[in-house]
């Protein structure tokens, strides 16, 4: 396994940010006082300030909601296309099954394109394919075509997520990731709340189930606009700190660059060789379309995304069995169906908020305790100057595990005791709360560990791979489980597989470090070895 996907070194550029005080053109222009360190060849780790950081994620979480509208404003309509189509409920839940496979493939390719060729070209080509599903599906006559439209409409959608984990590590440093993380993770789970809802009243209307994939593809079509006019190109290979100069770069970025250039009295030229590290701007990385895997199933990540993907297609297996389930025992309607996803979705917003809060609390109390002069903790080394990523970021997962658990087992047992259809519904809100914080801690975790390889996107791609395949196995068999065992016993065997998922977190947090420590020492090795392969070469040469 090559080691460039298990480097975490000090070399992370990271390192160089910094904040002295600001003068006041600097702060009337709005940029960071850092900006003037560019004379000392201390260049700020990105030349966004703060509103500007804010407004790139921003986008970055929009664009991300296209897979969580495409995915949860569908699920009341289900009972209605399974009548349409003349199918039953296990053939209809196909549909999601095929969503969550593409869901768990597509960011393979996008992510390692995204971080070779850039952010938006990633972005741009996932619009396009999701746009042309949604049209597609709008104007379907026949399972067949449902079924692989869905698959394609996925496809389009689920990069968003690995794209838009990729953005904020370019953009941010290890400690003020996870405020901008849990941002990020908020606004795409907003579509898990108001996503049903929307779901539910257009399908219940009388413009039919296709009226939802009209409404996508209008949502889709206006936002790709946006995106193109707006975001700029963030990845470190292409415009370094996003000073350089690209013909990528959105018209937004236009603003910070000139800035930059004005407050630094330095000519574009040089601004742009120091943001790129004196490379060659046009020097592009080749896409590897294996690094998802390769981060997948080295040491450093392996243990903890098992861990994730379980906790995750629990999850999905809740929400996926509402609709049926609420329908068969409650006698609810499609429109009441979406309003029951409202729990579900204010869960996750708060959990993830709650996250990001946490997150960064954390660091900061690790990074105190352990007493570094590191600026952003990322030095991985094993000493006790070290900063763990493990503490800083895993620490409290064993207890939103054990909430997650419980959920789990509230919801199946009251539906299969006829409780009052209130507790099912507030169980969905703790399972959501405690899935996304989950999410935002080991996705927050994976982008700290691989942001220095330059492999943030492909590293959002694994999470994807992994959680959306588990849960698509997940939602094949659940609904035939519930028919065959009840759906208190079924869902108890899902709370028991998530206990034994502690495992893998486990694993990390003993193993973690060293690994990662051991990952750093091959890294500096691989590069010795290269750099005296291309100096024989040369004394050859000459």
């Amino acid at each position: 396994m090559s080691a460039t996907y298990m480097s975490a070194t000090n070399t992370d550029p990271e390192q160089h940010e910094s904040s002295p005080a600001a003068s006041p053109a600097q702060e009337a222009a709005g940029m960071t006082s850092s900006l003037a360190e560019i004379h000392g060849n201390n260049e700020p780790y990105s030349i966004f300030d703060n509103r500007q950081r804010a407004l790139i994620v921003f986008v970055a979480s929009v664009a991300a909601t296209f897979s969580g509208f495409a995915s949860n404003i569908y699920f009341p309509a289900l009972p209605t296309l399974a009548k349409d189509f003349n199918v039953s409920s296990e053939l209809i839940n196909l549909t999601v099954t095929t969503y969550l496979i593409l869901q768990g493939l597509a960011p393979s390719l996008w992510g390692p394109i995204s971080d070779a060729r850039g952010r938006r070209v990633a972005y741009i080509g996932t619009f396009c394919i999701f746009l042309a599903a949604c049209i597609g599906l709008a104007l379907s006559r026949n399972y067949a075509t449902l079924i692989v439209l869905r698959g394609l409409q996925s496809a389009g959608s689920a990069s968003t997520i690995a794209v838009g984990s990729g953005v904020v590590g370019d953009v941010s440093t290890r400690a003020n990731r996870g405020g901008l993380m849990a941002m990020f993770q908020a606004g795409l789970l907003v579509p898990v709340a108001v996503g049903p809802i929307i779901g539910g009243a257009l399908a219940g209307s009388s413009l039919g189930w296709r009226s939802i994939f009209w409404f996508l593809a209008i949502y889709s079509g206006v936002f790709l606009m946006f995106l193109i006019a707006i975001l700029p190109e963030t990845l470190r290979a292409l415009v370094g700190n996003g000073g350089r100069d690209t013909k990528t770069l959105g018209l937004f970025a236009r603003y910070p660059l000139r800035l930059y250039q004005k407050y630094t009295k330095i000519p574009f030229t040089a601004a742009a060789a120091l943001s790129s590290g004196g490379k060659n701007s046009n020097n592009q990385k080749k896409i590897d379309v294996l690094a998802p895997m390769r981060i997948l199933f080295s040491k450093q990540a392996g243990p903890v995304v098992l861990f994730l993907a379980i906790y995750y297609a629990g999850w999905q297996l809740c929400i996926t069995a509402m609709s049926t389930l609420f329908q068969s025992e409650y006698g609810l309607s499609e429109t009441h169906i979406g309003l029951t996803f409202i729990a579900n979705g204010v869960g996750s917003i708060v959990g993830t908020l709650i996250a990001g809060k946490l997150l960064d609390m954390d660091y900061r109390r690790v990074k105190e305790a352990a007493g570094t002069t590191d600026r952003d903790g990322s030095s991985t080394t094993t000493g006790g100057d070290s900063v763990s990523l493990e503490k800083a970021r895993l620490r409290l997962l064993p207890i939103f595990a054990a909430l997650q658990c419980g959920s789990l087992l509230m919801f199946g047992w009251a539906i299969d005791r006829h409780v009052h259809i209130a507790a099912p519904i507030v169980s969905t809100f703790i399972t959501g709360w405690t899935a996304i914080t989950t999410q935002t801690a080991i996705s927050t975790y994976l982008v700290d560990v691989f942001h220095a390889g330059h492999h943030a996107a492909a590293a959002g791609a694994s999470i994807n791979l992994a959680r959306c395949l588990l849960a698509a196995g997940g939602t094949t068999f659940i609904m035939p489980l519930i028919n065959r065992i009840g759906t208190g016993l079924a869902f108890t065997v899902c709370a028991a597989i998530q206990v034994l998922a502690l495992t893998g977190l486990a694993i990390q947090w003993r193993y973690g470090a060293a690994w990662r420590e051991e990952a750093r020492r091959k890294q500096i090795k691989h590069e010795e070895d290269q750099a005296r392969a291309e100096q024989g070469v040369q004394e050859e040469e000459k």
